[in-house]
């Protein structure tokens, strides 16, 4: 997409927005980039990952502005920390790229490189992941752009820092170490990945492009997929490198957050990762009178304000509830995943957000943060892409799945009509069975599945 937004589907050079060609839907199971917007069932759907993760506040508000226009008004914020913008038309994706342009909004070409959330802000930062990006998106063009690279594959620079992407897992991961080193990883998160190099930023750049060189053998390989002797001929000495998992803490993003040198952070959560134009446009004009100017969008369905005077940081707490953000960590609303559900999604059978607050309400144990509940309006899982206790919508009625994928085959099928008295009597059967101080996650994988799976039925 490169600096140009519109370039990623106006390749013609026309300056008049009326010539240029639609862009082009995306079957499902790729990632919905703007030149190729992915077919949902409330229109299609495009994600953005600006460059470094970093707005404005009025870019993000001319977003915002565009996504009302445009689409249906729906922004979301994905699990890895993406913007999601719902509702588009193939004649107006266009229109949305040219307004992401006159916004200064930079959307980098080739696959998206995520990077830790307060890079180059947060003292505590071992490396420097934007320069480190920077670097590779020049040296590695030509590998990066390759059509033969899976559409889904992953990247991470991980700077280290208070807000550390450990928990993410990843194709290739970049984890900065002590003395300016770099260790490049394969195939998982902090803990899990495979460690194949280290090195200083050149030496890990070099190690990148020979990994990206083994996934473009093969259309749309997955750095799981590589031949482990094919890995160890590139790089023979992976077995004796020596490194310490990060062991990075899991501050909750949301709520106020004091860095090292005494500058303060502000991280909100629109419900459920979901939030309407107006109410985020709202949201934007408020932070800016309180003196923030810009946000990091960051995993877990959230984005930091920067930049604000400490003494308006309980103005802007306040402002950001008001609007319908999440501002204190703990809110049950965090172990939730729902898609846009019924009335925002034509291929969803319910309506995902209703649900989620009533069953908040009525269930509480089962929001204890031991587990993800994932409200799916159809069997696609858009939400969630891995096992939860999930509820997947279908026409007749629901799918319990207690520990896998909405696609996956239900433990318990429930009557439209009784889901929310079957997920009452789920809860009241971990409520009666579980031990002192076990959590809800615990309780269900000690009882197993066809145990629990008996509970939505009892009267």
């Amino acid at each position: 997409m490169g600096t140009k937004a519109a370039k990623a589907i106006d390749r013609t050079g026309e300056a008049d927005l009326d010539d240029r060609p639609t862009a082009k839907p995306r079957p499902r199971g790729a990632c919905p980039a703007l030149a190729a917007p992915m077919p949902t069932g409330d229109g299609l759907l495009v994600r953005l990952r600006p460059a470094g993760g970093a707005l404005t506040l009025a870019q993000f508000s001319a977003l915002a502005r565009s996504a009302a226009e445009h689409g249906n008004g729906i922004l979301e914020i994905t699990a890895r920390g993406n913007l999601q913008i719902r509702g588009l038309r193939a004649e107006t994706v266009k229109r949305l790229a040219a307004d992401i342009d006159a916004a200064g909004i930079a959307v980098p070409d080739g696959p998206a490189i995520e990077l830790s959330p307060l890079h180059g802000i947060d003292p505590e930062e071992t490396g420097d992941p934007a320069a480190l990006e920077k670097t590779m998106r020049s040296k590695l063009a030509q590998l990066l752009a390759s059509p033969r690279l899976a559409p889904k594959l992953s990247l991470i620079v991980d700077g280290g820092g208070a807000f550390g992407l450990s928990a993410l897992s990843a194709d290739i991961r970049i984890v900065a170490q002590p003395g300016a080193q770099w260790l490049v990883a394969i195939n998982g998160d902090g803990e899990t990945a495979t460690p194949v190099a280290k090195g200083a930023a050149e030496a890990a750049i070099s190690s990148v492009g020979e990994i990206l060189d083994l996934l473009a053998v093969r259309q749309s390989l997955r750095a799981r997929d590589i031949d482990p002797a094919l890995l160890r001929a590139r790089f023979p000495a992976m077995d004796i490198i020596r490194f310490l998992p990060p062991h990075q803490r899991q501050t909750p993003l949301s709520g106020l957050h004091r860095l090292k040198d005494g500058k303060h952070v502000l991280g909100v959560r629109p419900e459920f990762g979901q939030m309407r134009a107006p109410d985020l446009t709202a949201l934007l004009d408020d932070a800016t009178a309180h003196g923030a100017t810009a946000i990091r969008l960051a995993p877990g369905r959230g984005f930091f304000f920067t930049g604000f005077p400490a003494g308006t940081a309980p103005a802007l707490q306040i402002t950001s509830s008001k609007h319908g953000f999440t501002v204190q960590p703990g809110e049950k609303s965090e172990y939730v995943a729902a898609c846009a559900g019924a009335g925002a999604c034509g291929s969803a059978f319910y309506e995902t957000r209703a649900l989620a607050h009533r069953l908040i309400t009525a269930a509480p144990v089962l929001f204890d943060g031991s587990l993800t509940i994932h409200f799916s309006g159809c069997s696609k899982g858009c939400a969630h892409p891995g096992p939860a206790l999930t509820l997947t919508g279908s026409a007749d009625g629901f799918g319990l799945i207690l520990n896998g994928l909405a696609s996956d085959l239900p433990d318990e099928r429930i009557a439209g009509g009784r889901i929310d008295f079957a997920i009452e009597r789920l809860a009241q059967s971990i409520e009666d069975n579980r031990n002192a101080g076990e959590s809800a996650a615990a309780c269900l994988t000690r009882l197993g599945a066809t145990s629990v799976s008996k509970a939505p039925r009892q009267e």
